[in-house]
């Protein structure tokens, strides 16, 4: 179901708590959202659409949604700075970011699944992991 995107700056910066199997309904809403926001939007947070819980999805490389439970990056390598804007939020602002990350997460059927990313894919993923932990870009 498509919901509606949270801009209150007191609601995105409360910090996300683990999401359990009883939130996989999150990923079918997470799914249906970014489809309709495609067009100003790569990627989001469960908190974005009211629910303070570590969920992520993004559009890889290849056009795919991916759905990310509870993501924890392991290892990141070559920081840059850049600037990000949000779907939450109006403008953009300046951050850092690094060229490649590898991350652990829970997969649909939570299975514990590691891969690394890099480019653009890897800064869409650390902004959103970013929301997760209440810090708003």
């Amino acid at each position: 179901m498509v919901k509606n995107i949270v801009r209150d700056r007191l609601l995105l910066a409360i910090k996300s708590v683990d999401a359990t199997i009883d939130d996989l309904y999150l990923a079918n809403d997470l799914i249906d959202t970014l489809k309709f926001n495609r067009s100003r939007c790569v990627g989001m947070a469960a908190n974005m659409i009211g629910v303070s819980k570590k969920v992520i999805i993004f559009e890889d490389e290849n056009k795919n949604y991916v759905v990310m439970f509870n993501p924890i990056i392991i290892k990141k390598e070559m920081e840059y700075e850049t600037e990000e804007g949000c779907l939450s939020l109006e403008g953009v602002r300046p951050t850092k970011r690094y060229k490649k990350i590898k991350v652990e997460y829970l997969d649909f059927e939570f299975r514990k699944r590691n891969k690394s990313y890099s480019g653009f894919t890897a800064q869409i993923i650390q902004h959103e992991m970013d929301h997760l932990e209440g810090i708003i870009i």
